[in-house]
């Protein structure tokens, strides 16, 4: 099994900057892509930005600009750099990895908890 943990998540004023982590650990044999998502209250998971194991980037038109991802393959973890921040962004924000394990070459999606993110003055 792989576990993913988020942490990062704050209260912020709007402008303002927050720095997301998200580590994967457990009995990993190769992590491919990895993504943030997002949830607010009362809407649906949205995707944020994605990055693959060679570096390939996309992100939300939402938070282009504004977000940068990037990860560090060494220490299977990932980060989402979020600047100028708008209350819009308020929300739950989600690590997905898909990954195989030691014991299965089968690929599968793993998530984690999440971290709460709000922009409020």
């Amino acid at each position: 099994q792989v576990q993913l943990v988020e942490s990062g998540g704050d209260l912020v004023q709007p402008g303002g900057s927050l720095r997301l982590s998200c580590a994967a650990s457990g009995s990993i044999r190769t992590i491919y892509n990895m993504a943030w998502y997002r949830q607010a209250p009362g809407k649906q998971r949205e995707l944020v930005a994605t990055i693959t194991r060679d570096g390939d980037i996309n992100y939300a038109d939402s938070v282009k600009g504004r977000f940068t991802i990037s990860r560090d393959n060494a220490k299977n973890t990932i980060f989402l750099q979020m600047n100028s921040l708008k209350p819009e962004d308020t929300a739950i924000y989600y690590c997905r990895c898909t990954a195989n394990t030691l014991r299965d070459l089968f690929r599968a999606d793993y998530w984690g908890q999440g971290t709460q993110v709000t922009v409020s003055s």
